[in-house]
């Protein structure tokens, strides 16, 4: 027999609302206040480009001048052999990605937020040459898509950012 109750779900919102528990895309939260308010820093390697044009599709690409806070982003990658074969081969590879931030108010130049994410995406190289460059740029893109979304979740979830 399940133990599911229909009334224990009817009251789940009432539970979620007495814990402080807000909707970030409600009218007022974090998402909307920081949507197309962030202007996020200029990237200056191929790895940062592909993380900060993934936080400017999220967090909405603002103009320099009518925006609230800037976002300083920075990511550092290191790949490594996952897999070697008896005769010395790799077979597959890890990029172990790590992003700092920290995001500003442009008016009083206080830090509201900062920290560090890290993650990594692994990928084949048993194929040809080309097959394998095509899993890697694969590879490098989503690992800033995961560092991307882990940084964006951390700012959502910053006390005090209101629209």
């Amino acid at each position: 027999m399940s133990s599911f109750n229909r009334r224990t779900l009817l009251l789940m919102p009432f539970a979620l609302a007495a814990c402080g528990f807000e909707p970030v895309y409600a009218p007022g939260g974090s998402g909307s206040a920081l949507f197309g308010r962030v202007e996020v820093s200029a990237p200056n390697t191929v790895t940062s480009f592909l993380l900060v044009e993934d936080l400017e599709q999220k967090l909405g690409r603002s103009a320099t001048s009518g925006s609230e806070y800037s976002l300083d982003v920075s990511v550092v990658t290191r790949t490594v052999a996952a897999s070697i074969t008896s005769t010395n081969e790799t077979n597959r590879l890890i990029i172990n990605g790590t992003a700092n931030y920290s995001l500003r108010s442009k008016a009083t130049g206080q830090v509201l937020a900062s920290g560090s994410v890290t993650d990594f995406v692994g990928y084949s190289a048993a194929g040809s040459t080309v097959s394998t460059l095509a899993d890697e740029r694969d590879a490098t893109q989503r690992l800033m898509v995961i560092l991307s979304d882990q940084i964006i979740s951390r700012l959502y979830a910053t006390p005090g950012l209101s629209a």
